[in-house]
């Protein structure tokens, strides 16, 4: 929300702070000041001028030579391109010499052979955004009222001798959401009470009972609903005052009657809606739930579709307004209007909220009635508004409320106790500070004892519990104030085991060259249960952001694979990625799905490329399967690993394992089908993806240290040939089946494949390490050891000895 310092002074006219300090404590106290704006921080030398004479340029068809008076002796002439300009106006001129936003110098110069001596401005050019200012004036000058005073400042009359605070509100503190709620943060931070203005006394004629009757058909939409009514209105321009006060508040100005709503909007938080009285077409005003597939046509010009859930205010028949978003077009104040229905109502957020969202509507009236307010500020805001727009448009106030009270009043009060505070806060607070803490914010306050019992106004909603009293205290008290301890029981922190792994997985993967992707747990409902584990049922969203994000994944694979495709589109062809994320299931009814971690990873194109020191070398199914093995290595668990040829959907037939850690399957690696790599412009590409509940809950084997062997070991050279569906973890388990303990290192150099060989064989070659570190071994000892294996391989696999 943007905040007018001016406006804020008008409530303290003995603040003596800055924009600046004002803004810092505030956000001390609680809510944050983003930044502060001076508007005339580049503007110069801007006077009123009048328009004397206008006439077209001799030698410009779009052009205008205006003779302007400025104040002094003579007037000056200027070159003007405004559309709008003309004779007797009253303009905003910057003389030769003035500075305005963007750093723009106004020079005495000649256009087309005429001299111009300044600039008669528009309101963008002195810093106004675009979408604030009247659209009447938006391609041309802003005409200024005819009583202001020829060579006066202009800036001070634009209201650009200000500040702006952007402000920024949490959902919490929508009570700073108005001007009167800024007064009482403002008077809490500085120790003054806020003045506010009175509302003017007018005389009303007749009774607005003759002119309508308001009903309510469902109390829980709207507690409240009052309406009153002022004939006899002149729509027009608002005065400069006001439009200069929405212009900076980030308003555009529209007339004298609509301004005056949206002026109220921001002094009290209370949005306001005018019906041009003679096109509601009845006298009757009924607040009911809308027909399931009713339309209405809103000011913005669309056609609203509505439904049962939506409240709407009606003529007795027909929708002329949505409830708390948006009024009708049928009934919206035009300038032919001369009597103005005004209403001001409390609807209940849970209703705007949902009809906002569903309509994506959101306006200034729906935020504030979305977020809560005070139910018990309506009457004023709606007497004053009433009053502004009879004083302002020339209009009678025609006497009474008609209106639908469904409000019911409680008193809120919240008890603790000064010890509690301190206690809580870690502060020793007085009872006499705490007194003035809630005299500051007006809180009424009543103490017995240690005891306190705080009513709280009707103004702060958001406060609710004991909690709520404790923030209270503290930011008035001062954030900074309080000091900074320690619990009385220190004990350091640490990592759960479970941590612990995946710290260790996370720096494993990452040393090994993979980068850590994060990526959506939303995905289409096609891709959800791609390359999954296992066969489960995907958790569709109800309410889903878009059909790209409508259900939960079941597997991470396919989002690494969008992030690589991502990446090789844009000339990074070499992607290396893992994530450890969770996945989700489907359960049975409305249960929450169940949510289990994996650890997936991908590799495309080459591991590193050609230079002078190295040949150039591709990813190949290999590399990842070190890296999983360094994995489990990690966690202790390589004795528990196991390999199977395998089989799945969208991975290539011949290039893809499933992995097992002590007897059950916890993942899969793979390369990815050459037909799905190509649809995502993919190269040769390899994944993997694992349980990572299930591996980090398998049982590690401790670590064990050794002393370093004062033996010698002993090496042996074995060459096998085999059937070539005879697979490496088979040969390897059998030659350590065999070799016992003496048996600590085996290692496969060499595979061999040839015609010589024959079609279905092929050769393996391991170097077997030997060593007791008790003894040195003997020749006999490993010979004997090495003819077991070879007599073991034989019989088992029809094994060659080569």
């Amino acid at each position: 929300m943007l905040i007018s310092y001016q406006w804020v002074k008008e409530y303290f006219p003995n603040l003596a702070i800055s924009a600046e300090e004002l803004g810092e404590r505030i956000t001390r106290g609680g809510i944050e000041i983003e930044g502060v704006e001076h508007l005339n921080a580049d503007i110069t030398n801007i006077v009123v001028g009048e328009v004397i004479i206008c006439e077209k340029h001799p030698n410009a068809d779009t052009l205008n030579k205006c003779t302007v008076n400025v104040g002094e002796a003579e007037p000056i002439q200027i070159i003007c391109g405004a559309p709008n300009v003309a004779a007797g106006q009253k303009v905003i001129v910057a003389r030769v010499g003035a500075k305005l936003p963007g750093g723009m110098k106004i020079k005495r110069a000649k256009l087309r052979g005429e001299v111009s001596e300044g600039m008669i401005c528009s309101l963008q050019e002195l810093g106004f955004e675009g979408k604030t200012i009247p659209k009447a004036v938006a391609d041309g000058i802003f005409v200024l009222p005819a009583e202001v005073e020829i060579g006066a400042d202009a800036i001070g009359l634009l209201g650009l001798d200000d500040a702006i605070l952007d402000m920024a509100i949490t959902p919490n503190r929508a009570d700073a959401l108005s001007m009167t709620g800024v007064a009482y943060e403002v008077g809490a931070i500085v120790d003054q009470k806020p003045v506010f203005d009175g509302i003017s006394e007018l005389a009303t004629q007749g009774d607005v009972s003759d002119y309508v009757q308001v009903s309510v058909k469902d109390e829980n939409t709207t507690p409240f609903y009052g309406m009153q009514v002022i004939k006899d209105v002149v729509v027009g321009e608002s005065p400069l005052w006001l439009q200069t006060k929405l212009m900076k508040a980030g308003i555009r100005p529209h007339n004298n009657v609509v301004d005056v709503t949206n002026y109220i909007c921001l002094k009290y938080g209370q949005p306001l809606h005018a019906f041009d009285y003679e096109r509601l077409g009845s006298k009757e005003i009924l607040v009911r739930l809308a027909m399931n597939g009713e339309e209405i046509v809103t000011l913005d010009g669309e056609i609203r579709k509505l439904n049962e859930g939506h409240a709407v205010i009606t003529n007795g028949m027909a929708p002329i307004a949505i409830a708390g978003v948006m009024g009708g077009e049928t009934s919206e104040v035009v300038e032919t209007t001369t009597t103005v229905a005004l209403e001001g109502a409390i609807f209940n957020s849970s209703y705007v909220g949902r009809v906002s969202r569903e309509l994506n509507l959101r306006t200034e009236a729906s935020i504030r009635y979305d977020k809560g307010s005070d139910a018990w500020k309506v009457e004023k805001a709606l007497q004053h508004g009433a009053t502004l727009i009879a004083e302002l448009a020339g209009g009678t106030l025609v006497g009474g409320m008609a209106k639908v009270d469904n409000r019911t009043k409680t008193e809120n009060i919240i008890k603790t106790t000064l010890t509690r505070i301190n206690r809580v806060l870690g502060t020793e607070i007085s009872s006499n500070e705490v007194h003035n803490i809630f005299a500051k914010l007006q809180f009424d306050l009543v103490a017995d004892g240690d005891a306190l019992a705080i009513t709280i106004p009707p103004r702060r909603w958001d406060i609710l519990i004991e909690a709520d009293i404790f923030e209270e205290v503290a930011r008035i008290y001062g954030y900074d104030k309080i000091p900074s301890t320690l619990p009385s029981s220190v004990s350091a922190g640490h990592l759960t085991v479970d941590q612990a792994a995946k710290r260790t997985i996370r720096r494993y993967l990452e040393g090994a060259g993979l980068n850590q992707a994060l990526t959506y747990s939303l995905t289409t409902e096609q891709a959800a249960t791609k390359l999954a584990l296992t066969e489960e049922k995907a958790v569709s969203l109800s309410m889903p952001m878009s059909e790209e994000h409508s259900h939960l994944r079941t597997s991470i694979v396919p989002q690494l694979l969008k992030a690589a495709s991502y990446n090789v589109a844009r000339k990074n062809s070499n992607v290396a990625l893992y994530e450890l994320g969770t996945v989700f299931y489907a359960t049975q009814g409305d249960n929450l799905p169940l949510e289990t971690e994996h650890l997936a990873g991908l590799i495309t194109g080459s591991w590193y490329e050609t230079n002078w020191q190295k040949q150039d070398k591709k990813v190949d199914f290999f590399l990842l399967k070190g890296m999983i093995e360094g994995v489990v290595a990690k966690l202790g668990l390589e004795e528990a690993l196991d390999w199977k040829q395998a089989e799945k959907q969208d991975l290539h037939p011949g290039r893809t394992a499933t992995i097992w850690l002590a007897g059950d399957e916890i993942g899969y690696l793979a390369q990815v089908h050459p037909s799905l790599a190509a649809e995502l412009d993919l190269k040769e590409t390899y994944v993997f993806e694992l349980d990572a509940t299930q591996l980090l809950a398998a049982r590690k084997k401790a670590v064990t240290y050794h002393t370093i062997p004062r033996f010698p070991s002993m090496t042996r050279d074995i060459a096998l040939l085999v059937n070539k569906e005879v697979s490496q973890a088979a040969l390897e388990n059998e030659i350590k089946a065999q070799a016992g303990k003496l048996l600590t290192n085996i290692q496969l150099f060499d595979i061999f494949e040839g015609e010589k060989l024959g079609a279905d064989k092929k050769s393996m070659a391991y170097t077997l390490t030997f060593l007791d570190p008790e003894r040195t071994l003997t020749d006999e000892e490993v010979t004997k050891v090495n003819q077991a294996i070879v007599t073991a391989l034989e019989t088992k696999f029809d094994a060659v000895i080569r």
